[in-house]
């Protein structure tokens, strides 16, 4: 079984609230289903999550009255996103469910704790569940982000796939920002050694972490048995091409 992320950046206009990017998301359904592989699907929020949960601090825990509203308001948007990726799926000949991130997840103090029960049985029956990054209840701060990253690597070590795929807006790990630095070079593959040379503020301006944060999950995740890649997915049947085994432009993460 193969674990893929859809970025927010490539599902979203992360620039502009709610912004989808439809016919990138069909594509890429497309491509993951005519790879024939076994998948379970994370998606990030992008621009209808990050946008209200920075402006009002939701990453923070409950600290002010104002975030109430924010945190329901953040919930009813991502899982309109959530909607739209899972129409795409079942257009695409996916047969996929959409698992409420707060229906499966809680944490403690930002430590994150799972019931893996609902996945399972859909899986046993041959459907597809489709998590993505969401407010969840926090018993000590109220509630919390849990994003798409964190829900990868939660499932990775419960479910453990053979492969586990990040799809994004650019073609790896660059040693800068390639969308500041016309000079920025690719990292074909990532280790402990590599990472700590990248500049951790060159970072996707959200909630979540950027890059860094992204890179460093990888790391935590892969094994000499499981591959971890970072992949394009604005360019068409790259991940397809990915998804069936072939060699493609990516950064891979190797312990």
């Amino acid at each position: 079984m193969i674990l893929i992320k859809l970025g927010g950046s490539v599902i979203t206009d992360k620039k502009e609230y709610k912004r989808f990017n439809k016919e990138v998301v069909s594509r890429l359904c497309r491509e993951i289903k005519d790879s024939e592989k076994d998948v379970m699907i994370v998606h990030g929020a992008g621009s209808f999550g990050h946008v209200l949960a920075k402006e009002f601090e939701l990453q923070k825990g409950r600290i002010r009255d104002d975030q109430t509203d924010a945190v329901a308001r953040v919930s009813r948007d991502v899982r309109e996103l959530n909607n739209l990726i899972i129409k795409e799926l079942i257009d695409a000949g996916i047969p996929a469910v959409s698992i409420p991130t707060g229906a499966c997840f809680i944490m403690n103090d930002n430590e994150l704790h799972i019931d893996p029960k609902v996945m399972q049985m859909y899986i046993s029956i041959g459907i597809v569940p489709v998590m993505f990054g969401d407010v969840v209840t926090d018993t000590k701060k109220g509630f919390g982000i849990c994003s798409g990253d964190r829900i990868i690597k939660c499932l990775a070590d419960i479910f453990s796939p053979d492969k586990i795929i990040f799809v994004s807006d650019i073609d790896g790990i660059y040693d800068r920002d390639p969308k500041i630095s016309r000079d920025a070079k690719l990292i074909a593959e990532v280790n402990e050694e590599i990472l700590e040379q990248i500049p951790s503020e060159m970072t996707v301006d959200d909630v979540t972490g950027g890059v860094h944060a992204k890179m460093r999950t990888m790391l935590d995740m892969c094994s000499d048995s499981r591959d971890c890649i970072l992949v394009n997915g604005t360019v068409d049947g790259r991940l397809n091409s990915l998804l069936k085994g072939m060699d493609v432009v990516c950064t891979r993460a190797r312990k």
